[in-house]
């Protein structure tokens, strides 16, 4: 594994399980404040609206098309005209996002209606949902020009300022839930406070990466070019036009889970809460490789060098399965533990830990894809191989989409959750296949080697992670916030201690790796 790659992911890394982490603490501020009831169902729901319009032009397609147009022009042309091409790009998405946003608040109810009509069935549900809907909906311009500040740093290689803004996000939402906890706020006023905190948070999120930017020398001079005239902005478009397809497949399927979950009250709110929780590991190990994947595909394919593209994925992908295979079986032994520690008080009930326990069981089937599908799809938009990329995409969504057609009327919403793991295994195997047959070769069985000693190692801690736990829950139970703490954080830390040993054992290179590099650390 390059010594590069892993300092700056680790740096990413911490700065990503910081903002996790806060995550989780907002997470618990928002279980308490609203539970898994109809305000947590609405406020969800409502934010997935300008969230799914995020993710259709900003965070994935954009940094995926972005970062390499803009390292390129970097390269060749220079600063000036790189951060032309940045002002430019956020001119355009100023203009496209400002319009999608007042049309979706023209038409807040009918959008409502198709995503979550059951909710029609319960008194002033729908109504507050299209209400938190139109408050959060500016969000989506506000993350849309982080990105692109994203962009322009990681393409310098400037990680700090972007792997912090989401950490700023949360302390900013922790603020404002703590503020209305405090005046003792109930009900609606919860819900529309908490809306008007995530616009608040867009607004820190995009304001962390502006010193920086112009410390470098960027200037926010606005441009203009949506007839795409210019050659490096119509490059990002072309790139990014099909990777907005491949999001909107997903979002379709995202679509259908809501309208299925919507029939059954707090399965909205059980899923979310399990998959907000399932996003500490994928963005902690996936997104901190993956962004760091994205910069160096950029390099390898801007010079054409094809094995560099395939030396940089068995990297991340080995780092991915060190990280990810023993957090796997951590959260399967240890679900409703971690829930019942983080989620369960004030309006978050015992059974609202038990289904939302039950939902994580089956999302964390998918971990090690979620946070591979982050490391391989960049190198796919590197190399201008974006109909790759889209076609898995959609595959996995129609694989997941026929999953819950056929199975959901018999079962409940864990089959959502299934149906979305087993997606992003698709999705992940369609990926690799077609970079071992159109980018570069990959060496197979030294990967399944690898991914056997972690295998191994993992199962070793899963049985020492199990011991520790049934005999904590034996002694302790698990009615106080300190027994519930104990009964989660010393498995995890005995867990952590035993899967070092068992990696030693087996002379997992990245344990080494890590081990020294925390050790410096500590001694500087």
């Amino acid at each position: 594994m390059s010594r590069k790659l892993g300092l700056t992911a680790g740096l990413i890394s911490l700065a990503t399980m910081l903002s996790r982490v806060l995550g989780l603490i907002r997470e618990t501020l928002f279980a308490a404040l609203m539970g898994a009831g109809p305000l947590a169902d609405a406020f969800n729901v409502a934010f997935r609206i300008p969230n799914l319009l995020r993710d259709l032009f900003a965070e994935g397609a954009l940094s995926s098309a972005f970062v390499p147009a803009f390292k390129a022009t970097l390269k060749k042309d220079g600063t000036a005209p790189a951060y032309r091409l940045g002002n430019v790009v956020a001119g355009n998405l100023l203009v496209i996002t400002g319009v999608l946003v007042l049309a979706a608040a023209l038409f807040a109810p009918q959008i409502v209606d198709a995503m979550a009509g059951d909710f029609h069935d319960t008194p002033g549900k729908h109504g507050l949902t299209v209400e938190l809907t139109r408050v959060m909906l500016p969000f989506l311009v506000l993350v849309s020009l982080a990105s692109v500040a994203m962009g322009m740093l990681n393409a310098q290689d400037r990680y700090g300022a972007p792997a912090l803004a989401p950490a700023l996000f949360n302390l900013v939402s922790i603020a404002v839930g703590l503020g209305l906890w405090g005046a003792g706020a109930d009900g609606r006023w919860v819900a529309i406070g908490w809306s008007v905190g995530t616009v608040l948070g867009g607004v820190a999120q995009l304001g962390v990466q502006l010193p920086p930017l112009w410390k470098m020398g960027w200037r926010p001079r606005l441009g203009l070019d949506l007839r795409l005239h210019d050659p490096a902005v119509r490059r990002v478009a072309l790139v990014m036009a099909p990777a907005v397809i491949g999001v909107a497949a997903m979002q379709v399927n995202v679509f259908v889970n809501t309208m299925f979950a919507t029939s059954e009250e707090g399965a909205v709110s059980w899923l979310n809460y399990a998959f907000r929780f399932l996003q500490l590991p994928i963005g902690v190990f996936g997104v901190a490789i993956g962004t760091v994947s994205t910069t160096r595909y950029a390099d390898a394919a801007s010079d054409g060098d094809r094995d560099a593209m395939a030396r940089h994925l068995v990297e991340g992908l080995r780092l991915v399965a060190f990280l990810t295979i023993p957090a796997t079986v951590g959260l399967v032994l240890l679900d409703r533990e971690i829930i019942r520690m983080i989620y369960q008080r004030g309006r978050f009930t015992s059974w609202d830990t038990i289904a939302s326990a039950a939902a994580l069981r089956f999302f964390v089937i998918g971990l090690v894809a979620y946070a591979a599908v982050k490391v391989i799809a960049p190198a796919f938009y590197a190399m201008q191989l974006t109909r790759i990329a889209v076609t898995a995409s959609v595959i996995a969504v129609a694989g997941n989409l026929i999953f819950n057609v056929l199975l959901y009327p018999h079962y409940d919403y864990r089959v959502l959750a299934l149906g979305t793991a087993l997606s992003a295994l698709l999705n992940f195997a369609v990926l690799y296949t077609m970079f071992h047959r159109r980018i570069a070769k990959l060496p197979h069985l030294a990967l399944a080697r690898f991914v056997l000693r972690i295998a191994v190692a993992a199962c070793v801690m899963g049985a020492a992670v199990y011991g520790a736990a049934r005999g904590l829950e034996h002694v302790l139970g698990h009615r106080t916030l300190p027994a519930r703490i104990a009964g989660a954080m010393i498995p995890v830390v005995f867990g952590a201690a035993v899967y070092a040993g068992a990696c030693a054992l087996l002379r997992v290179e990245e344990l080494t790796q890590f081990t020294g590099r925390l050790g410096r650390r500590l001694r500087r």
